[in-house]
């Protein structure tokens, strides 16, 4: 006779495997419709499956916040490969390479929620600081500005070390003594 946590176990790896299939099924239809190949699609399925596997642990290891920053990075990369491959967003992941940085930062605010229960700044400072170093990488990606980011470095460096002191004086100032 066959246990009854051995059946409830049964049963859910039985619907985690049907949502796979069903995600998979949906995701190839749609790039079969676009004219995509699998293959872009497999990677981008792969990181929201790999962002679903996170957030898994992140419930079952008692919500532990690495697993959701986790979570939530991958899915990001995930749906944006996915969009980008259906050409829903018309640019290519070699030259959006510094959304890496907004997806990090983006990512890092769920992960501070969790962990304190609120937006600390130990947290949000940072995530901040990826999300504009992500855009400002964007910027030069794209071409928008006539100019190399070398260029703007060399130019407007002084501009990089007053906005890294005042990043270190928000940090300091929302840490409690």
């Amino acid at each position: 006779m066959v246990s009854v946590s051995t059946r409830r176990t049964v049963a859910r790896l039985v619907f985690i495997k049907g949502l796979l299939l069903m995600f998979l099924g949906s995701a190839f239809l749609i790039g079969n419709l676009a004219g995509i190949s699998r293959i872009s699609v497999l990677v981008a399925f792969f990181f929201v499956i790999l962002g679903s596997a996170c957030a898994v642990l992140a419930i079952k290891l008692n919500k532990r916040s690495l697993y959701l920053f986790f979570a939530a990075f991958f899915m990001q990369v995930g749906f944006f490969l996915f969009l980008s491959a259906l050409k829903i967003i018309p640019v290519a992941f070699s030259q959006a390479w510094p959304l890496i940085s907004v997806f990090s930062g983006l990512a890092l605010i769920p992960a501070g929620w969790h962990r304190y229960g609120a937006l600390r700044s130990w947290y949000m400072v940072p995530a901040l600081a990826f999300v504009i170093l992500g855009s400002v990488l964007l910027i030069f990606s794209f071409n928008i500005v006539p100019f190399s980011f070398s260029q703007f470095m060399i130019r407007w460096w002084p501009l990089l070390a007053a906005l890294t002191g005042l990043l270190l004086v928000l940090i300091s100032l929302g840490t409690k003594p």
